[in-house]
């Protein structure tokens, strides 16, 4: 099969494996580790990542699973660098820098839970790496060596023999080369380093002792003819003097001789290799005349080695120098003609582009990404950094920390009270807004993006711009955004270009002048292609909601949607947008056009990211301002947000459900005027459960299978939500008052999650109720359960899932209060966000209505009556209750 391994980052901060399509076809060695990782994974989770950092470098794996492979290869390169390893065994403890988990966070690829990744989840797998190789070193019988040929034959621990190299004053022999060894000694019980020369007379004529000492050296001498050579001579066993060709010979072979197991010390302006000439671009020092990404700005190229610049005449001097080490400002340079050249040619290639009219801030950013696309071929092998100006600097800095920004007020007709972060969020969309900047709002969902929004749109519509904005979406959404507009921002005039909301059921086409009359157009992505009027005019603001609907770049609805015109352009989206990078592509290409350079450059660019990992801290570093992500999790949020966060979910009714929603409503016109006392409460309360059986599914109230998406508008909403709760890998709970349903629900999610969840109803036995909850409740990602309301309601502990989903509603708050606690108790560490749904026009949207105001009834009312209530209402007041109301 050619599947791919993938490593996942969950919630928690732990890491998962799954199986994927592949992109490309998977080889038979690479198909082989796989199976390996992943075999070791499910019998022994602690003991993959241990094998992973052992095993072969040299076979491809997906990005992600060979992210990881370099993290933990880390801990095995450490490991079997540590001196006296076989000594101290079970009582290591590998230490990692702050600067190596810098690094390793930088080149992070694209992969599924990238926004949990950080400092934290990164010391965690170290720690555990730790651990795990001191627990099973403890009880193995055998020597270091041995266990860790297990894992990888081709691994040599380090052996006694140190090879030392340090700078020296002689101005012939500017290097001292020294081999040392290690010896214990009697009397103090302690390690010390000796010239190999002292090995001579320690071992005498005991040649297996010396043999078993050279052992690493020999190894190294096989691939190295320096090595060799100082063995058959004799000069590895004296100080020696070297010149500087001598020494580079020396310095390019380091890592032979450390994969040999000889632990090489030398200075520290080789390692990082941060001492080779470097052009570094400064672009944006002052403010352009004009903003957006078209401002051209004023640039710089500079000449550095390492953080010290110098001119162009002494980096040409380098070039007279022979391939090897040169002595410039008192620092040692690796010269390297080529690419010295390479870097010379591209510092030529910019100082004439100063000399034109600069750069536009498209291209000056893009070239973060890719010199090559604007310095040409010269910089194919040139070591090329940009940097921001000090104008160009303070935007991306406030961008990247909207604490920063000066806070902007809606107007008053604004009626919403804005959270902490909320408001940040208006603020950065507004400083966005003033700099002609395309936005992306990926706030985790239940944050309030939509309020956000509107507050902006509020703003913008008080500057009077002149004309409408347009507002892409689901048309699962239509409902909720047309009930947010007239909760928080009634002022705000808008038109809703969709048959289903209206009355007509048709859509004339709008004229330029009626269209200046609102200040807001929604309409569907399916629409979008069909309307040409809307593709027509020139909008204030293109927003989509959704925003992964365009996530695919070669489809017909994607095409059409980056056709529209606009001044700018947001989008909106609760799934993070940096799990892939053809989505990444697209959704870019829409939102600043040419940031990312065209589909064929980005391409190519993708493609060397395999060998050049600093590209993933290139392109995060590039599409960072512009995306702004606040997770449940976050600091400066928790604070700010409720434990318990209460979204309404509106789904709108398919046609199906329409014509026998409408069907029941006649029937019963006609029969309840003949029925009173019992009779009639009884058909009332079986009307009230065939009406929400239709709002669920028709095929619930028809008694038929099949249960197709198409056919109801909450089945499309539930796919909409667990879609972007799956891209997180969080946990949902998913509840109805129905046994009859859970079925085919879980059925349905089964095929959205892509891994089958559990099902909890009044006839599961109650024995087996305790393992479902464990389930849920393991180390193990099992996305979903669904349960019946009374089942699901009592003496489950369920603080797994931080989502509550009510597909249908039991109208007492008391009894859906409780299955919410399911999630949302003791022990519960996440916020929880629970979803109502309701079905637009119908009797669910009625008695919603209803309980919130409050005026007709009384909590106590309800809590003792259950339904009942209903049953007291008036024949008129009864069929209004129950009548569709579609606009």
């Amino acid at each position: 099969m050619n599947r791919e391994l993938i490593v996942v980052v969950m919630p928690n901060g732990s890491l998962q494996l799954e199986w994927t399509d592949a992109e490309e076809n998977i080889n038979k060695s690479t198909r082989l580790l796989q199976e390996e990782i992943y075999k070791r994974f499910i019998s022994d989770p602690d003991s993959w990542l241990l094998f992973l950092g052992f095993c072969d470098k040299r076979i491809s794996l997906s990005p992600s699973l060979d992210y990881w492979r370099n993290f933990a290869g880390l801990f095995a390169h450490k490991l079997s660098q540590t001196p006296d390893l076989e000594i101290i065994r079970h009582r290591i403890d590998i230490s990692v820098e702050k600067d190596e988990l810098r690094q390793k966070l930088d080149s992070a690829p694209l992969m599924t839970g990238s926004e949990y990744l950080n400092k934290e989840v990164l010391e965690t797998v170290w720690s555990g790496l730790n651990k795990k190789f001191s627990h099973t070193i403890k009880s193995y019988d055998g020597t270091v060596a041995d266990f860790i040929k297990t894992y990888s034959p081709n691994v040599h621990l380090v052996g006694r023999v140190f090879f030392h190299l340090v700078e020296n004053r002689d101005n012939d022999y500017p290097f001292a080369f020294l081999a040392t060894y290690s010896t214990r000694l009697s009397k103090q019980g302690k390690s010390k380093h000796l010239p190999l020369k002292y090995a001579l007379e320690e071992y005498g004529k005991d040649s297996n002792k010396l043999l078993e000492l050279l052992a690493t050296v020999h190894l190294a001498a096989k691939q190295s003819p320096l090595i060799a050579q100082l063995l058959e001579t004799g000069e590895l066993f004296h100080p020696l003097a070297w010149s500087a060709g001598e020494a580079f010979s020396f310095l390019k072979e380091i890592p032979t001789y450390e994969e040999s197991g000889i632990l090489c010390r030398i200075p520290n302006w080789w390692k990082g290799n941060t001492s080779s000439l470097r052009l570094n671009i400064s672009v944006g020092d002052s403010r352009p005349s004009f903003i957006g990404m078209d401002a051209i700005l004023k640039f710089n190229a500079r000449l550095f080695l390492g953080d010290m610049r110098i001119s162009e005449e002494e980096a040409r001097r380098l070039l007279q120098e022979s391939e090897g080490l040169a002595y410039i400002k008192n620092k040692w340079v690796a010269v390297d003609p080529e690419k010295l050249r390479q870097t010379l040619d591209a510092y030529e290639k910019a100082k004439k582009m100063m000399d034109g009219d600069g750069l536009s801030l498209r291209d000056a950013l893009r070239l973060q990404l890719n010199p090559k696309g604007i310095l040409g071929a010269q910089a194919e092998g040139a070591d090329t950094s940009v940097s921001n100006g000090q104008w160009l600097e303070s935007v991306i800095q406030k961008l990247l920390n909207p604490d920063l920004i000066t806070s902007i007020e809606p107007d008053r007709t604004f009626k919403a009270e804005l959270r902490e972060y909320q408001q940040k969020g208006l603020n950065w969309l507004h400083f966005l807004h003033s700099l002609q900047f395309g936005a992306c709002l990926a706030d985790d969902m239940g944050l309030g993006k939509t309020v956000q929004v509107l507050a902006f749109l509020d703003v913008i519509k008080s500057r009077k711009p002149g004309r409408a904005s347009l507002l892409v979406i689901p048309a699962s959404l239509i409902s909720n955004w047309v009930n947010e507009i007239g909760r928080f921002s009634p002022g705000i005039k808008f038109f809703v270009a969709h048959p289903e909301a209206h009355t007509t059921k048709k859509v004339e086409a709008r004229d330029k002048k009626s269209l200046d009359s609102y200040d807001l157009v929604i309409t569907t992505y399916a629409l979008a292609q069909k309307y040409k009027w809307l593709q027509s005019y020139s909008w204030a603001y293109v927003i989509l909601d959704e925003a992964q609907a365009i996530k695919n770049p070669g489809t017909k609805q994607t095409r059409a949607i980056k056709k529209f015109t606009g001044q700018n352009r947001i989008i909106m989206t609760g799934t993070p947008i940096e799990n892939r990078l053809s989505d990444l592509w697209s959704l870019f290409d829409f939102l600043n056009p040419g940031l990312l350079g065209n589909a064929s450059e980005f391409t190519a660019f993708s493609k060397k990211l395999k060998k050049d990992r600093s590209g993933y801290s290139r392109l995060r570093k590039l599409i960072s301002p512009y995306i702004l992500r606040r997770l449940k999790t976050d600091k400066s949020v928790i604070s700010d947000l409720p434990d318990k966060v209460e979204m309404k979910t509106y789904a709108p009714l398919s046609k199906k459900q329409i014509v026998l929603y409408q069907e029941l409503i006649n029937n019963l016109k006609e029969t309840i005027a003949e029925r009173d006392g019992i009779q009639r409460k009884g058909m009332i309360l079986a009307s009230l459960m065939k009406f929400k059986q239709i709002c669920n599914h028709p095929d619930q109230y028809l008694g038929i299978g099949g249960y197709e998406e198409s056919d109801s508008g909450k089945f499309a909403r539930l796919r909409e939500i667990c879609e972007t709760i799956y891209e997180k890998r969080e946990k949902a709970l998913v509840f109805t008052q129905f046994k009859e349903i859970t079925e085919p629900l879980c059925a349905f999610l089964q095929g959205i999650f892509d891994r089958k969840g559990l099902v909890l109803h009044g006839s599961v036995p109650v024995g087996k109720r305790k393992k479902i909850i464990e389930q849920f409740q393991s180390r193990e990602y099992v996305p979903f359960m669904v349960l019946s309301l009374k089942a699901g309601g009592l003496g489950l502990n369920l603080t797994e899932a931080n989502h509550v989903i009510h597909f249908d509603r039991w109208w007492n708050p008391a009894v859906e209060n409780q299955a919410t606690d399911r999630a949302f108790r003791i022990g519960q560490k996440k916020n929880v966000i629970v979803h109502k749904f309701l079905t637009k026009g119908t009797v669910e949207e009625k008695i919603d209505m209803m309980l919130e105001e409050k005026s007709k009834l009384s909590k106590d009312v309800i809590a003792s009556t259950g339904e009942a209530w209903i049953t007291e209402m008036k024949n008129d007041e009864l069929m209004d209750l129950f009548r569709l109301t579609l606009s």
